[in-house]
């Protein structure tokens, strides 16, 4: 196994290690882990592209959500590719979280 097909392996590992933290601890324990494994500025990053997720949903247009956001046009086409895939987990957990 090649040294980069090994980091390829571990970050595997790494995301579905932190899948189940986040799946399976309480939501406080959660919120502190995130704000210590993510910066600041990561963290804000994460949340915008979660609200533009939400904001595509409600069916607010692309450059509305960049002029909301301060995002690229880039980022919100992304999201929108995403949430529009079939069998997206963008709409299977905004549909879980309408509920």
């Amino acid at each position: 196994m090649s040294e980069i097909e090994n980091k390829e392996k571990l970050e595997e590992k790494a995301i579905k290690e932190l899948c189940k933290i986040f799946t399976t601890s309480d939501e406080k324990l959660v919120n502190n882990f995130i704000k210590c494994l993510f910066t600041p500025a990561e963290l804000k990053d994460i949340a915008n592209r979660w609200l533009l997720v939400k904001e595509i949903d409600k069916g607010t247009t692309q450059r509305e959500i960049a002029k909301m956001f301060g995002m690229s046009l880039c980022k919100i086409t992304r999201g929108s590719k995403e949430l529009n895939k079939p069998d997206s987990a963008f709409r299977k957990v905004l549909d879980k979280i309408k509920k």
